[in-house]
C-alpha cells in the first residue's frame, strides 16, 4: 500500500492549497468572482476563492485559476497566468514582494491589498495554522526537490542531508525501496524477453489449434463410419425378413393343406399311409 500515495503525490503536488491570512487585520485574501480585484474577507477554508497555491514563483487562486500579479504601480490584482504583468513573487524575511522589483511588499489596507515598504504586521501573511506563506513555498520546494532526487538517482542519500521522514512522511528504508522500484536502467533485455515469450505463446497457441482441428476431424469421421455401419445393419435385417420367395411359399402350401386335410397321418405295417377321420371329414362336408 505504500506505493499508492505516489500517484496522488504527482497529481496534487502543485495543488496544495492554503489561506493567505493577514496578521494585522485577521482576514484572508480573496479573489473577486466578478472582476480581477482582491478582497479581504473572513477566513473560510471551504471557499475556493480564498485558496491559493504556489506554482513555482506564481501564486494561483483556485477559484478563478488566475495568478496574483502587479499590473501598474502599486496595484495588485489577479490576472490570467502567463499574461503580461509581474506575477513572480519572492520572499524576503518572510514578506512577499514582486520578484526583481523594489516596489515594496504585499500589505493589507482599507481597500484590499497593495504594495508598500511597510514591514510590520500588515505585510505578514499566514495560513490558518499561523505558518508563513513563505514557509509554504520553501517547504514545497524542498519536498519537490527531495522527491525528484529520489526518483532520478540510484545513489544512497545520507540521513543528515535528506530527512525523508519529514519531507515525504516515510522512513529511510521505504525510501530505499522506492529508489529500487523507480530505478532507471536499460529496458532492452526485458523487451527482448517479452518479445520471445510472446513468440513462444503464439507458437503454442497455433499448435493447440492444429491438435484441436485434427481431433475434431477424427471424431467426425468416426461418427460417420458408425452411422454407415448402423445403416448397413438395418438394411441386412430388412433383407433377412424377406428371405422366402413367392415360389417356395407356393410349394409349402400343398403340404400344409395335406396336413390340415386329414388332421392325423398314420403309416401302417404294409407301408401305406392314410389319414385318420378322412371319412368323417368328407361326411361332414
Amino acid at each position: 500500500m505504500k506505493f499508492f500515495w505516489i500517484i496522488p503525490f504527482f497529481l496534487l503536488q502543485d495543488t496544495e492549497a492554503f489561506l493567505m491570512k493577514n496578521a494585522k487585520v485577521k482576514r484572508c485574501l480573496q479573489a473577486s468572482q466578478m472582476d480581477e480585484n482582491l478582497l479581504l474577507e473572513d477566513c473560510n477554508p471551504e471557499s475556493d476563492f480564498q485558496n491559493w497555491s504556489w506554482q513555482g514563483d506564481f501564486l494561483m487562486n483556485h477559484g478563478t485559476q488566475s495568478c496574483l500579479s502587479v499590473v501598474v504601480a502599486d496595484r495588485v490584482q489577479t490576472s490570467h497566468c502567463r499574461s503580461v504583468g509581474n506575477m513572480h513573487w519572492d520572499c524576503s524575511d518572510l514578506l512577499l514582494s514582486p520578484l526583481g522589483s523594489s516596489q515594496g511588499y504585499l500589505v493589507a489596507n482599507r481597500k484590499g491589498v497593495a504594495l508598500n515598504n511597510v514591514r510590520g504586521l500588515k505585510a505578514q501573511w499566514h495560513d490558518v495554522a499561523d505558518r508563513s506563506v513563505c514557509e509554504e513555498k520553501a517547504a514545497k520546494a524542498d519536498e519537490a526537490g527531495y522527491f525528484l532526487a529520489a526518483l532520478t538517482s540510484t545513489q544512497m542519500y545520507d540521513r543528515t542531508e535528506v530527512n525523508a521522514t519529514l519531507a515525504l512522511g516515510i522512513d529511510q528504508e521505504e525510501l530505499e525501496e522506492l529508489l529500487w522500484f523507480f530505478r532507471t536502467e536499460d529496458p532492452s533485455a526485458w523487451n527482448y524477453s517479452v518479445l520471445a515469450l510472446s513468440f513462444v505463446a503464439m507458437i503454442l497457441g497455433l499448435l493447440l489449434l492444429a491438435i484441436n482441428i485434427v481431433r475434431n476431424r477424427k471424431r467426425k469421421i468416426h461418427e460417420y463410419r458408425e452411422m454407415v455401419q448402423t445403416a448397413q445393419q438395418a438394411e441386412l435385417q430388412a433383407k433377412q425378413a424377406l428371405m422366402y420367395s413367392p415360389g417356395e411359399l407356393r410349394k409349402q402350401e400343398p403340404m400344409l393343406q395335406e396336413q390340415r386335410s386329414g388332421g392325423v397321418m398314420v403309416q401302417w405295417k404294409d407301408g401305406t399311409i392314410t389319414s385318420l377321420y378322412t371319412g368323417s371329414t368328407e361326411d361332414a362336408i
